[in-house]
């Protein structure tokens, strides 16, 4: 899809030499990619402590327990 942004230049280019990444487009797709997954982040860390999975994680990863 194509849009017609205002966006300054400078900001841009910092993002683009922050995260080595070679042209404007791919720059703000990552920069959109990384909001939204922060923001899915943020909402998950509100479930935190609220459920109890029953889980154990040595048995999942398959660990020998220590006597």
């Amino acid at each position: 899809m194509r849009t017609t942004l205002d966006l300054p230049e400078e900001l841009i280019n910092e993002a683009m030499r922050a995260t080595r990444i070679q042209t404007k487009t791919r720059v703000i797709i990552t920069a959109l990619e990384e909001l939204i997954r922060k923001s899915k982040i943020s909402e998950i860390k509100k479930y935190k402590g609220k459920i109890d999975l029953d889980i154990d994680l040595d048995s999942i990863r398959g660990r020998q327990c220590r006597s």
